[in-house]
């Protein structure tokens, strides 16, 4: 899952190209005539290392610097339609309504309201459950769902299933090459496009870079493989309840609405990230001094045993766990995608056999889902009740995050500066055409995703602005949502800001500088590209 799950640590030697300091014997000190204690050994100071603060710090300086904004910004409203959306110049001021003391007051509630505030009917004021009466505002169901998840990809990690099945599709490819190399990167591409599937890529770098340094390739290709193969996959989700399920919810949309177009999308990106590895695997195999990166000592030689060792056959259990994790992600798009609307249009009536699931539904899918996984794993009732703690307490981090940044959204709101800031974008966007709107929309969504690198945060925050003007452009909550995810995946390839990439790289042994140097074409492809899908999509919409 794009920038959500802990990773799994695989320890990572030291940095290419260092060296080991000089060996110094040790010598035993005189004692001290004196009876005087010897001198303490000099301490090494350790060299302090700056690094971008995390989401919950960012995420908390933006709720600070908003609410002090919402101190000088006017508040305005917009007149609500019936689906109590707002109607497009409709814009007008109002006071909030709020002291200094109650605005304060705001800011101290607002991850309490960000986690179950009640939005009131009539004011739509958000307040704590059990002092307002109304609809939740706040991302309980959200904070549950990433919960549910967490504990269902730690039982399947468990079972250890999926590292096996990995390990046999390696091996069974290890004389084809590029077969290797595509076979993985659809794998990790599908499983970023249907779950996130992104910081479980750190657990493979032990596994594919000696089989691929000794298949003659370098160690970019293996971090090509690995990030830009999962990568890929959020970039282009199709379900990613990380990505496009929490945005669609904070869009009011179906995660099923623009399905079509998310799938098409994936394939093709897909496609090209397989043909740019592939691209630059050939070119090093056939001369290697064209590598990026080049080889450490000793990388072939240890690296043959990988490639002439057969992993471990897969066990039934292994068969079982690995057709109930597909059967899982298979039924979770069965229930959420609206078929109706797919096959007869737009507020066609659902079908009989239609499910809708959202949220809560698919929360106890994933529960569920994980008793019967570890069930069929044979993992002992201990090992299984661990495995799910654990799992949702991995997950914890990325629930925060939403819990953080639906707070942001509450003291907006309450504040009554958000309909003052989507006038000011709905003046900004007047005029254009659809098509610019939407790749607007995704120009818009970049810095945003550097600073939040977390999709499921970054949606939060984003979407319940994005959705409304949206609106005004005529251009679908469904559009506006497929920009989005595809602007924070294609900065997620790249920025430091996330453990995915600046983890990937150090476990490769591979600079950061040759990694962008590296990458950049292949951005430059997707910018276009996707700009491309977004403006074509919005003129035939």
């Amino acid at each position: 899952m794009s920038n959500e799950n802990t990773p799994h640590v695989v320890k990572a030697a030291a940095p290419a190209g260092a060296t080991a300091p000089p060996q110094v014997p040790a010598v035993k000190p005189a004692a001290p005539s004196d009876g005087a204690p010897p001198p303490e050994p000099p301490v090494e100071k350790k060299k302090k290392t700056k690094s971008f603060p995390s989401a919950l710090t960012v995420l908390a300086v933006v709720a600070v610097g908003v609410w002090l904004i919402a101190l000088v910004v006017p508040s305005g409203e917009y007149r609500l339609n019936s689906k109590e959306a707002p109607i497009p110049h409709t814009y007008h001021h109002v006071h909030s309504g709020l002291s200094f003391g109650g605005r304060t007051r705001e800011l101290i509630l607002s991850p309490v309201n960000g986690l179950y505030g009640i939005k009131e009917a009539k004011t739509h004021h958000v307040a704590p459950g059990g002092e307002a009466e109304g609809t939740l505002y706040g991302s309980a169901e959200v904070f549950f769902f990433v919960l549910a998840v967490g504990a269902f990809i730690a039982v399947m990690f468990a079972t250890g299933a999926l590292d096996r099945g990995i390990g046999r599709l390696a091996y069974r490819t290890r004389k084809k090459g590029w077969l290797l190399i595509a076979s993985i990167m659809v794998v990790f591409s599908l499983l970023g496009s249907v779950e996130g599937f992104a910081e479980e890529t750190l657990a493979f770098y032990g596994l594919l870079i000696p089989l691929l340094l000794a298949l003659g390739y370098d160690r970019m290709v293996a971090v090509g493989t690995i990030i830009v193969g999962a990568g890929v996959g959020v970039m282009g989700a199709t379900v990613n309840p990380f990505s496009v399920g929490i945005a669609s919810k904070f869009a009011n949309v179906s995660i099923g609405d623009g399905l079509p177009l998310r799938f098409v999308m994936w394939i093709v990106l897909t496609a090209i990230a397989i043909a740019y590895v592939l691209r630059y695997a050939a070119k090093v195999k056939a001369k290697p001094e064209t590598s990026l990166v080049g080889f450490l000592p000793g990388d072939r030689e240890l690296a043959v045993h990988e490639a002439t060792t057969e992993p471990p056959k897969l066990r039934g259990k292994d068969k079982l766990v690995l057709w109930g994790v597909g059967l899982t992600f298979g039924f979770m798009i069965f229930a959420v995608v609206p078929w109706a609307e797919i096959f007869s249009g737009s507020g066609a009536e659902p079908y009989s056999w239609q499910l809708d699931w959202w949220f809560p539904q698919l929360a106890m899918l994933f529960v569920i889902a994980a008793i019967v996984i570890g069930v069929l794993a044979g993992l002992r009732e201990k090992e299984l009740s661990g495995s799910i703690t654990k799992g949702a307490s991995e997950f914890l981090y990325p629930a925060l995050v939403i819990v953080l940044a639906r707070g942001v959204s509450v003291i907006m709101n309450n504040t009554k500066i958000t309909a003052t800031v989507l006038h000011a974008m709905e003046h900004a966007a007047s005029g254009a055409s659809k098509g610019v709107f939407a790749v607007l929309i995704f120009i818009i969504n970049l810095p945003i995703a550097f600073l939040i690198p977390s999709t499921s945060g970054h949606a939060t925050l984003a979407m319940p602005i994005l959705a409304p003007l949206s609106d005004f452009a005529h251009v679908s909550g469904a559009l506006t949502v497929t920009a989005w995810n595809a602007a924070s995946g294609w900065m997620n390839l790249w920025i430091p800001t996330t453990a995915v990439v600046m983890g990937g790289v150090a476990l490769a042994k591979v600079g950061y500088d040759k990694y962008l140097k590296w990458l950049w074409p292949l951005l430059a492809i997707y910018f276009v590209v996707i700009s491309a899908f977004l403006g074509l999509a919005a003129a035939l919409e």
